[in-house]
């Protein structure tokens, strides 16, 4: 584990940043953790432009800042080291492909690059970098320098989504020792199914400038490392896509958590309206054909109500006091999830919220009991915007262990009952935006960020009293001032 002062850089940094969503404000406590009461660093970006998405390197503890036209490195107290521009430039989003491939008829105008992903290759000591720009092309920058090592643009494969917004988009590497890496993609299609998969696996070359970057792990005339939407889907949803809020590798799986549209008919309604679910999205690191695609829904509920809109997520150990709780083992994995109140609004969630926890094994060995099923012949493949008709299972005498990874039937498959979190705290006025944990001193600690820029400590799960970060009124942008009244943990 890294000293505590990087801990806190990564844990209040991107709590900040993430619950105020575009501000230009980025904060950080100082360490050492020794006073009562303490102001926070503060890093404030350019007027004109909003922050998306933050990594910290884990060797340095230095921040990369993905912004709307400008990547930052940050030192570990928020001092700026170096920025990379990225735009504006002329583009039209219905240019494809985009203007510097070949000549497009659409009116162009100046445009931002909003950043969309933003990575660090350990392996490759390089930074990717995915704006909204030229149907999403990536950059790959030096880490120590933010200097281009490559902007591969010349294929469809290198144009992942055209989607103008900073969350439609998350990616996960896997590492190998001595082969090229892996990057699952996952990312919202805005009604353009042909032009990119909802989800795929890229390989992630070393050379990058190397005619493969991004290029499908595997590619022929029937089967591709990828999943597309298919085109009857919008005749039943028109305004269908797959929302997808986090991503993460555990043991020999990618995961990725997303929000949906489906119809359903309400109790005794004979008529079908329109609903948003949760889902946990399940695939092999090793599946080169997607046959281990799985997804699950997940919700919370508490005292009757039913919280089912994810806001957020972020995976973490148990740690040794909350494991004895839940009855696992300290070094299990954990999703620490934000939900909102109902099915119904995506873009205007509810104020209630809950922050639940979900073991990951327990969501494993249920998905584990409907590939079961499946293969005795149970059921139908229960995913219904990728098989309009209801196809049946076919049976075949196989053994399905933890590590089973699909074959060419049978798949993909949806699991049909819910998986219900742990809920630990409930907000009914200021609706939790993101969350974050992690283990200190055999404690789980979760913190999470809130609609109006409040940073709170979850009673309950750890160590120390309820920690709330004001951050005061927001503006179109506009900085503010951070100050925090901090009761160490680190004294106790």
């Amino acid at each position: 584990m890294k000293a505590m002062p990087w801990n806190w850089t990564c844990l209040l940094s991107h709590l900040l940043m993430v619950g105020m969503g575009s501000s230009t404000l980025l904060t950080r406590q100082p360490a050492p953790l020794s006073q009562k009461q303490r102001s926070f660093v503060t890093f404030r970006g350019e007027p004109t432009e909003g922050f998306n998405h933050l990594v910290v390197d884990e060797r340095t503890g230095h921040i990369y800042l993905g912004a709307v036209n400008r990547i930052y490195k940050l030192s570990s107290d928020l001092k700026v080291l170096v920025t990379h521009e990225t735009g504006p430039d002329e583009d039209n989003p219905k240019c494809y492909p985009p203007r510097i491939v070949q000549t497009c008829n659409e009116p162009l105008t100046t445009t931002n690059n909003v950043n969309k992903m933003l990575l660090i290759d350990y392996k490759e000591n390089r930074l990717i970098a995915c704006g909204s720009l030229y149907q999403g092309i990536c950059k790959l920058l030096r880490l120590e320098d933010l200097f281009k090592l490559g902007e591969p643009y010349h294929k469809k494969e290198h144009y992942l989504s055209g989607v103008n917004e900073s969350g439609s988009v998350f990616g996960v590497i896997v590492s190998y020792s001595n082969l090229d890496d892996k990057l699952f993609i996952a990312t919202a299609v805005d009604g353009k199914p042909e032009y990119f998969p909802t989800i795929s696996s890229r390989k992630l070359t070393k050379n990058s400038e190397a005619d493969g970057m991004f290029a499908y792990v595997f590619h022929d005339e029937f089967v591709a490392s990828m999943i597309k939407i298919p085109s009857d889907t919008f005749t039943i949803i028109p305004d269908f896509d797959i929302y997808y809020v986090y991503g993460f590798s555990s043991g020999n799986f990618v995961y990725f958590l997303t929000l949906q549209p489906e119809m359903v008919s309400p109790p005794g309604s004979t008529t079908k309206e329109q609903v948003y679910t949760s889902k946990l999205v399940r695939l092999c690191k090793e599946d080169t054909a997607f046959n281990s695609y799985v997804e699950v829904p997940i919700g919370c509920e508490r005292s009757g109500v039913e919280y089912r809109l994810l806001q957020a997520a972020y995976l973490s150990k148990a740690g040794a006091m909350l494991g004895r709780t839940l009855g696992v083992h300290p070094d299990d994995d954990l999703l620490f999830t934000v939900f909102s109140k109902g099915q119904k609004r995506k873009m205007k969630s509810l104020d209630e919220s809950a922050l639940c926890i979900f073991i990951l094994k327990q969501i494993n060995d249920r998905i584990k009991e409907r590939l079961q099923s499946c293969y005795r012949g149970e059921g139908t493949l229960d995913l219904a915007w990728l098989k309009v008709k209801d196809i049946p299972c076919s049976s075949a005498l196989l053994t399905i262990d933890d590590n089973f990874c699909g074959l060419d039937m049978n798949a993909p498959l949806g699991v049909s009952d819910m998986v219900r979190g742990i809920p630990v705290f409930t907000e009914d006025r200021d609706r939790m935006t993101s969350v974050i944990a992690y283990v200190y001193k055999n404690h789980s600690l979760a913190f999470v960020g809130t609609k109006s820029g409040k940073l709170k400590k979850m009673p309950g799960t750890s160590l120390c009293p309820t920690l709330k970060l004001q951050t005061g009124p927001r503006s179109h942008r506009v900085a503010v001032t951070l100050e925090v009244l901090f009761s160490s943990c680190s004294s106790n």
